[in-house]
This record gives C-alpha cells, sequence and structure tokens, in this order.
C-alpha cells in the first residue's frame, strides 16, 4: 500500500517540524543521533532521501522480496548513488560508499532482528554508540575497499 504522505508530511513526521524549518537540521541530528537504536537512527537520519529511497526503492522490492532483503538492496543503492555522485563531481569511479552503505544495512538488519535497543541510555551515549557504528563500519569499508 503507498503512503499518501507528501513530502513535507514525511519531513514533519520525521523531524517534527514542517521542511525548511530553521530547527530542521537540530532536530534531524538530535532525533537521528540520540536513537535508541540503529534502525532508528536511519529512520531520522536525513528524511528528504529517505523519502525518495523508500517510495522509489524500499517499498517496490518489499512487494517481492523479503523485507531485510529489500532494507539491504535500499541501502546498497543509496550507497551506489553516492559513488555516483562522487563520479560526477571528481570525473573518478570509486566504489566505497556501495559497500559501506551495505554494512551499514547489514546491522540495521542484524540489529532489528536481535531487537538490539539502547534507549536506557542517555542521550549522549545513545548518541555515541551510533556514531561508534558509522565510524567503525567507515574503517572497516576503509580498510577492505582502499583508499577513498
Amino acid at each position: 500500500m503507498r503512503s499518501s504522505l507528501s513530502l513535507s508530511q514525511y519531513v514533519k513526521k520525521r523531524n517534527g517540524v514542517p521542511l525548511g524549518a530553521s530547527h530542521s537540521m537540530r532536530n534531524m541530528l538530535a532525533r537521528s543521533l540520540g536513537a535508541k537504536s540503529f534502525p532508528v537512527f536511519w529512520y531520522y537520519w536525513n528524511p528528504i532521501w529517505s523519502y525518495y529511497l523508500s517510495r522509489n526503492v524500499m517499498r517496490p522490492l518489499n512487494k517481492f522480496l523479503p523485507t531485510s532483503l529489500a532494507v539491504l538492496i535500499t541501502f546498497i543503492i543509496s550507497g551506489a548513488l553516492h559513488d555516483l555522485a562522487v563520479l560526477l563531481v571528481k570525473w573518478k569511479a570509486v566504489f566505497f560508499f556501495t559497500p559501506w552503505f551495505g554494512l551499514m544495512g547489514l546491522i540495521v538488519i542484524a540489529s532489528t532482528k536481535l531487537s538490539v535497543s539502547y534507549g536506557h541510555f542517555a542521550w549522549h551515549t545513545r548518541a555515541t554508540i551510533n556514531v561508534f557504528i558509522i565510524v567503525v563500519t567507515l574503517c572497516l569499508t576503509y580498510i577492505v575497499a582502499g583508499e577513498y
């Protein structure tokens, strides 16, 4: 079933303020970094990008694939689009964001399946955990994929 939410409604639901509001970025950062789990981090992170990925990738895939596979493919496509953006800016092909986002997608899937939650910790501790996951996956990707 396709959501009837417009982009503006979607952003307001995620950020708590309308699209383009002065506190939109602050709210996104506070909600995503302080999320109670890594999947919830991604619920709040970059709602404009998430809106289009959800509508054009995740939902169509989820019609015929298991949710976990649709999530993984959505993360991989997002990473590939980031790699494409680098190609268009630097005129140099890179294959960095695709594996990095794929790895983060695997952590989202595992965290969901294992019901990992650190919501009982203070905001700064939750933010540290979420940033730690991002940095560790970044470092692992850097080691495996080579220099960016």
